[in-house]
């Protein structure tokens, strides 16, 4: 089943975020290479693409995983939730209805 795991960041976490980008990504990539993201990144903090010193609010990813506790752990484990750039994550079963 799909998961849509939320990540609110703290405020101004874009020193943090950039700190544990790379291992951030390559832990979502690894999941993309077994074809389990849906979809995956970040929500500026301004109506801009690249949002520069603005920064981001958080992170949404949708991806498979064989239980919500699956999920959980992942996230658990990942770099943005490690090192304090979430402030708190919600993962939410996501049930695809479109396409």
């Amino acid at each position: 089943m799909y998961y849509a795991i939320f990540g609110y960041d703290v405020p101004n976490s874009l020193p943090l975020r950039l700190k544990v980008r790379e291992q951030h990504l390559a832990r979502v990539q690894e999941l993309a290479n077994e074809g389990r993201v849906l979809v995956g990144g970040p929500h500026p903090a301004i109506d801009s693409e690249d949002p520069g010193e603005n920064g981001f609010t958080g992170s949404l990813i949708i991806a498979e995983f064989p239980s919500l506790a699956d999920a959980q752990q992942w996230v658990s484990e990942d770099p943005y939730t490690t090192s304090g750039v979430f402030s708190h994550v919600e993962v939410k079963p996501f049930k695809i209805v479109i396409p």
